[in-house]
């Protein structure tokens, strides 16, 4: 799965990433057991990930019934069933989340933006310093297609990401798409020599390996550091009552 060069980083690394855990979130409309592109191209990731002791948790998004709505559980809202609040258990206890996405019509796909929305259901939500849920987190975004789109659905994602409180580190997208018009998409057989369409892209291949080590290096920072700083950026800040004329040390 890894090149000589990506095999040679994980085996020279020397941090210690063995008290990190991610998610990756798969938003290809290809149910489980079908293989998907986007699946391909994220098990490059993952296995970058999990080399480095990185704890990895998969998510096939298609395979769970994940009702619309902005709301934590929307069981509680009028759908019959929702399993997203399983999948958010997941995603709150990951210091790193990489969502993959295909391109549709140059868009993300129809099961990425619900996953964006049960996102922003948690955006109200705090943790113990009074900061949103995601604050402390990082995020990053793969695209794949046969069509032109990947840094209008990264710009996206990662926008959608950063506002609910997610760390976007420096070069947090990575993606493949082939020629314009229908042929070959990222992981199929090549037609005229041995090989798969898109392992061999010196492009791809290099954003993919600084995307993922980027999230890893990012989330080491802040978990070292205990998150970001709360001066000026806590929610209690804003509750009724408060003055802001008399400075509280919680704060700094």
């Amino acid at each position: 799965m890894l090149d000589d060069t990506q095999a040679r980083l994980c085996d020279e690394n020397t941090t210690d990433f063995s008290d990190l855990k991610a998610i990756s979130i798969n938003c290809t409309l290809k149910p489980s057991p079908q293989g998907s592109h986007t699946d391909k191209l994220l098990g490059v990731v993952e296995t970058i990930l999990v080399r480095n002791n990185v704890a990895l948790e998969q998510v096939g998004l298609v395979d769970h019934e994940i009702a619309p709505g902005v709301y934590p559980d929307m069981t509680e809202h009028g759908a019959d069933t929702d399993e997203w609040p399983v999948i958010w258990e997941k995603v709150r206890a990951a210091d790193i989340l990489v969502v993959g996405t295909p391109i549709w019509l140059g868009e993300k796909s129809s099961v990425c933006q619900p996953l964006i929305e049960r996102l922003y259901a948690h955006s109200g939500q705090t943790n113990d310093k009074g900061q949103y849920a995601f604050y402390g987190k990082v995020g990053g975004c793969i695209v794949t297609g046969n069509e032109d789109g990947i840094k209008h659905v990264g710009m996206g994602v990662l926008y959608s990401l950063q506002h609910v409180g997610y760390t976007i580190p420096p070069q947090a997208d990575a993606g493949w798409i082939g020629e314009a018009g229908p042929g070959p998409s990222y992981g199929d057989p090549k037609e005229d020599a041995d090989g798969y369409v898109g392992f061999d892209n010196d492009f791809t291949k290099r954003n993919t390996t600084f995307m993922t080590w980027n999230l890893m290096q990012m989330a080491r920072m802040l978990k070292d550091a205990g998150g970001i700083p709360c001066h000026g950026n806590s929610v209690d800040l804003w509750k009724e009552g408060r003055r802001f004329d008399a400075p509280n040390p919680e704060y700094r």
